[in-house]
């Protein structure tokens, strides 16, 4: 595709802005750690919110974008070459991101890899866990007698705060001394685990300080609490 309206998804949600990236989103950890990379790097952008309500992910021009159905996605007019470029996986888009703005990963290789290994972390780890996690304490695998499923995710979620505590002991962030996609990847999870899902108790969030300070200080960003408000739910 040569243009953004070549893309279908953009007759179902028109740019305002056809120059800007373009972000197909909702405010949920995984989507707002990229509406945190964006406000964090300048880069202009225009977002798009993509109504669960109404099943905005299942329509076909959203699944022109993402087949795998869910968000955060993006359309970059202004991609490698000059050409558009689609993207969906939050992880891929912060790296993306990172890149084009040369921005919140480091230059050097090994840097670059270790910091890519967290986020690799998040992804296999803190997002599935915690998801499941807030499955099993808010939504309807509360209310299941056997509370062993629960108990599984308790236990895994509580293990991989442990690991992040004992990471952040003596670095001011995840990846080493400057802020990177790791924190922007992994914090919104950890927000969201304490506080949408009510789970901070079951996991005794208490005995993990250095997590929490290092939480506090990604909140405190006026990006990210920017970010953690767009898109607008639908």
């Amino acid at each position: 595709m040569t243009k953004l309206t070549d893309f279908p998804i953009t007759k179902k949600w028109p740019a305002q802005h056809p120059d800007r990236i373009q972000l197909y989103s909702l405010p949920t950890p995984n989507g707002v750690k990229v509406s945190i990379m964006l406000e964090e790097t300048g880069l202009p952008y225009e977002a798009h919110t993509v109504s669960f309500e109404k099943n905005d992910q299942t329509s076909p021009e959203f699944l022109s974008l993402n087949p795998n159905n869910k968000i955060p996605a993006i359309i970059d007019p202004d991609g490698p070459g000059g050409n558009p470029l689609a993207l969906f996986e939050s992880g891929a888009i912060l790296l993306y991101l990172a890149d084009k703005s040369g921005k919140f990963i480091p230059k050097d290789a090994a840097g670059r890899y270790e910091t890519i290994q967290w986020l690799m972390f998040q992804m296999g780890g803190i997002g599935p866990m915690f998801g499941q996690l807030g499955f099993f304490s808010k939504f309807a695998g509360k209310d299941y007698e056997d509370k062993r499923p629960r108990d599984r995710y308790v236990a895994e979620s509580t293990r991989l705060l442990g690991v992040l505590n004992q990471r952040l002991a003596n670095r001011a962030w995840i990846a080493g001394d400057e802020y990177s996609i790791a924190d922007i990847a992994t914090f919104p999870w950890i927000r969201n685990l304490v506080g949408f899902y009510e789970a901070g108790d079951l996991v005794g969030i208490q005995n993990f300080p250095n997590v929490t300070r290092a939480l506090d200080a990604f909140v405190a960003r006026p990006a990210v609490a920017k970010g953690l408000t767009i898109p607008p739910r639908g």
